[in-house]
């Protein structure tokens, strides 16, 4: 029973730590290199994006004739699979790449038949 009451008052002797003075989880740095010495580049004109609950698709393509009438056939080269907190740090990279283009350069039109200059 001594030895209880020992116990209860060493663990009542001790200071209250303040809360400003509890330990911070530490932050943890990361330094990112990136290899591109196996890289290889890639052409697309066409794009075409798919979803699923878990990721998102982009398929990569050169349209070989964008103007053709009818059906025309498109191969996908290059498939892109990422899940959507990447996809949306990829829109967010994208939005502001755009911008500054647009800001140096002008704005693109996408609606091709505003660009094309009649004669």
């Amino acid at each position: 029973m001594a030895k209880e009451k020992t116990e209860e008052k060493t663990k009542t002797d001790e200071p209250a730590a303040p809360a400003e003075a509890a330990p911070q989880p530490q932050q943890l740095q990361q330094t990112l290199t990136v290899d591109d010495s196996q890289v290889v580049a890639g052409y697309a004109n066409f794009c075409r994006v798919s979803s699923t609950p878990e990721e998102l698709i982009l398929d990569l393509g050169l349209n070989p004739n964008p103007y053709a009438q009818g059906e025309v056939r498109v191969p996908v080269t290059q498939r892109i699979i990422m899940n959507h907190f990447t996809a949306k740090r990829l829109l967010q990279a994208l939005s502001m790449a755009l911008q500054r283009h647009e800001q140096a350069f002008g704005v693109l039109e996408t609606d091709v038949r505003r660009r094309v200059r009649r004669q």
